[in-house]
């Protein structure tokens, strides 16, 4: 990942609305969200939901498909993995007792459901 996706991934995320949104789309799954379920769940307005899905879209965060008259949108946990293995490409630095704490919540994630490397790298 290049350091420009990066800064416009975090960016996007650095939203309270936006962190919301793509939280609840993690926790959802791949199956995804219809928007208006998306708005029930983290009790936004619709044409806010709108701009947030906008933003979080162009960063490569979400994905979203037509079903019938609904658009269902999903987190893109591939770009998740892209960013979360950006921030930690480099640690550690020959220490791994440091990261010892991160590497235990990506297990966790790994465990209950998650790939078994959500971070790509």
């Amino acid at each position: 990942m290049e350091l420009s996706q990066a800064v416009t991934a975090l960016s996007a995320l650095a939203h309270e609305g936006r962190l919301r949104v793509f939280r609840e789309l993690v926790q959802a799954g791949p199956d995804g969200l219809a928007a208006g379920e998306v708005s029930r769940r983290v009790d936004i307005q619709p044409n806010t939901l709108s701009a947030s899905l906008a933003v979080l879209s162009h960063a490569g965060l979400v994905t979203s498909r037509r079903d019938g008259r609904s658009i269902i949108y999903s987190a893109a946990y591939e770009r998740m993995s892209q960013v979360l293995g950006f921030l930690l490409r480099d640690c550690c630095n020959g220490s791994p007792e440091i990261c010892a704490p991160i590497a235990a919540i990506l297990n966790a994630a790994a465990c209950c459901g998650g790939s078994s490397s959500p971070t790509g790298v």
